[in-house]
């Protein structure tokens, strides 16, 4: 019998957001802490449809901002960079946010050029993060460090100061398929999905336990987050109507099927009731990315706070 992986017992609320210039950093963290949500994430690619800044960048400034945000990357894409660079700028990030950092990655791919633009071929992406993830747990140790992998070679090398939190930041892993999801169970901390239904989450969380028997591995807290598209309005077309919209156009193809399938849409009983089915299948952190014009992503996020929270407390989720 697979062991149950051993999840948090509380349920947090964050929010995944660009923020362009310092005053939408500041104005981010301030609604994000007023409205009593635990973390701000953001995305990340090097080349992208729709313009998009540098995370750690964007959530250096930010840590400077927040007094109580836990902060989050979701998901930095670790392969189309070099891994000491990466554990340096990171641990930095650990030290500028007091610790409040969880450091999430994976391997993109749907946008091949910017891996090519990168000089990194597109099949090595998965290789490179299974290289590169104990490799900076190595580097963060404050120890020295040499190193002869099959992508990258260094001598002796030792990165000072260490991160706030001893080890380095937690490292949750993007994606959904078998290799990852086994990646997961054997160097991961935690899993944080995209674009997967309720069952697809429990069915992921049952394989990642069971590849972690078989390595042997056990967590004392496995961290359980989900990204979730979410739209709040009038009703379930409407909702539908404008995620298509806005997805569409940030993907550069049609998502109308792809919003319906996995996002979190409707009138505030329909997206509470979404998120409980999450919950039940083992998500602890929600990573909401408010759906909509930019004009109304404050908006959107204010209806979840005053809205649509109220009503989880009836699945039991706050």
């Amino acid at each position: 019998m697979t062991p149950d992986l051993p999840l948090d017992p509380a349920v947090k609320f964050g929010v995944i957001t660009g923020m362009p210039a310092p005053a939408a950093v500041r104005a981010t963290v301030e609604l994000l802490e007023r409205h009593g949500f635990d973390s701000l994430w953001v995305g990340d690619h090097v080349a992208f449809p729709q313009p998009i800044l540098d995370p750690l960048l964007q959530l250096a400034q930010a840590a400077a901002c927040a007094r109580t945000l836990h902060f989050g990357t979701g998901v930095f894409l670790l392969p189309l960079r070099h891994p000491v660079l990466v554990a340096k700028q990171v641990a930095t990030l650990d030290l500028l946010c007091a610790g409040r950092l969880t450091f999430g990655v994976g391997v993109g791919g749907e946008f091949p050029r910017e891996y090519e633009a990168c000089g990194v071929p597109l099949r090595e992406r998965g290789a490179r993060l299974s290289e590169a993830i104990p490799l900076l747990r190595r580097l963060w140790s404050g120890e020295p460090v040499a190193h002869e992998g099959r992508f990258h070679r260094f001598a002796e090398v030792r990165l000072l100061p260490r991160p706030a939190q001893p080890g380095g930041p937690p490292i949750v892993c993007g994606g959904r398929n078998p290799a990852a999801l086994a990646r997961i169970a054997r160097m991961g901390d935690g899993w944080i999905s995209y674009v997967v239904t309720p069952e697809m989450y429990g069915d992921g969380l049952d394989s990642i336990a069971r590849e972690a028997q078989v390595a042997g591995r056990h967590f004392a807290r496995f961290a359980s987050a989900h990204l979730v598209f979410a739209r709040i309005d009038d009703g379930y077309e409407r909702a539908l109507d404008v995620a298509t919209e806005q997805l569409s156009r940030r993907y550069a193809m049609d998502f109308r099927k792809a919003a319906a399938r996995y996002a979190a849409l409707g009138r505030p009983a329909d997206v509470a009731e979404r998120l409980a089915a999450f919950a039940k299948s083992g998500v602890r952190h929600f990573v909401l990315d408010p759906i909509g014009p930019p004009a109304e992503r404050d908006a959107q996020i204010e209806r979840f706070a005053r809205e649509v929270r109220p009503l989880l407390g009836a699945h039991g989720l706050v």
